[in-house]
């Protein structure tokens, strides 16, 4: 059945013993013990002079901070004061109902059966792992790759090398995707004059018409008269190959596989920003 009163279910027991004076009645304030006497309820407090228990009519406790005989001690006599007072516990999180902690809850022995399991690799943005976490070492200076099968590892060129600081494409620029599955290379500039010598120039010879002489009217020569045939001079030149110097304006693109396309960090770089991390597993 219910309990009827004050709650007995979190209790505290404390004695205070004094030391009586001769006829002395009231007693109250710290015992030998060291603690002051005070209680809520009557109901809750035993007395006992020189071990004897006294009854309720023996003595008097309502002002909660003392406690009167209704007949003087004599000197010497022991008198203990047994303090039965009940407490509430107030903001806790139960333990078979759970609960929510709003403040930091700090654990110096360690905890067991909450958080990650050991073992557990995670991504920490700072130098060195938190508490209860072991950086790991075995791989540095790589790139994530986000997969939905087993995971592993792969490459062959470090992450600061493949896409850190270096020199661009002369005279142009080079975009596109990552896997060069969309190449776009654009150029600017103008050819620069150049006269090209006899040998320079691939041999080559040139057709010559010939037309027969005639006279008009008046007496005067002309050389528009009918074809007399073709023939060519002698051939000229050296055929060798020759340079110009150049720049061109214009674009290309197209599409190529990653296996096709191979850009060395001297000719061409991707200075892309990026935030270090580092791989910790739980303890």
């Amino acid at each position: 059945m219910p309990y009827i009163g004050t709650s007995p279910s979190n209790g505290v027991r404390r004695k205070h013993t004094y030391t009586a004076t001769a006829s002395q009645t009231s007693f109250s304030g710290a015992g030998a013990e060291g603690a002051t006497l005070s209680y809520t309820d009557s109901n809750f407090v035993d007395v006992y002079q020189n071990g004897v228990k006294l009854s309720e009519a023996d003595y008097t406790s309502t002002s909660g901070t003392a406690i009167v005989l209704a007949q003087g001690a004599s000197v010497n006599d022991i008198v203990e004061v047994v303090v039965y007072d009940v407490f509430s516990v107030a903001d806790t999180v139960s333990a078979s109902e759970g609960g929510t902690f709003s403040g930091a809850v700090t654990f110096s022995g360690g905890a067991t059966g909450i958080g990650f399991p050991s073992g557990t690799s995670m991504l920490f943005q700072q130098t060195a792992a938190p508490t209860g976490w072991t950086k790991q070492t075995t791989h540095n200076d790589k790139a994530l790759r986000i997969i939905t099968g087993t995971v592993g590892t792969g490459g062959s060129v470090a992450f600061s090398t493949a896409l850190g600081s270096g020199a661009t494409v002369a005279g142009g620029s080079v975009s596109g995707s990552p896997d060069g599955s969309n190449l776009s290379v654009s150029m600017s500039g103008n050819i620069s004059n150049t006269t090209l010598s006899t040998s320079q120039i691939p041999s080559h010879s040139h057709p010559l018409t010939i037309y027969a002489p005639y006279y008009n009217a008046g007496g005067v020569a002309g050389y528009n008269g009918p074809s007399q045939g073709t023939i060519n001079t002698g051939n000229t030149g050296g055929g060798g190959s020759h340079n110009h110097g150049h720049n061109l304006s214009g674009s290309l693109s197209g599409n190529i596989g990653a296996g096709n396309l191979a850009v060395g960090a001297s000719t061409a770089a991707i200075n892309v920003n990026y935030v270090d991390f580092i791989i910790a597993n739980k303890d």
